[in-house]
């Protein structure tokens, strides 16, 4: 009998440190936020920077 299971991949852990910074007593955001849908941030990508909720984009 033949095991045909592709292996699992692993994921990636989401290193939510990488985005946030610490100014006194508060927590601050490094990405900006969409300037089309509140409370929603802009990825930040290599060549641009996108919302992945409304499909607004920036180059950089």
């Amino acid at each position: 009998m033949v095991d045909n299971k592709k292996p699992e991949k692993k994921k990636k852990t989401r290193q939510l440190w990488k985005l946030y910074e610490v100014q006194g007593d508060k927590l601050v955001r490094k990405n900006r936020f969409s300037p089309k849908s509140d409370g929603d941030f802009l990825a930040d990508h290599s060549d641009r920077k996108t919302c992945g909720k409304t499909g607004y984009m920036e180059k950089k």
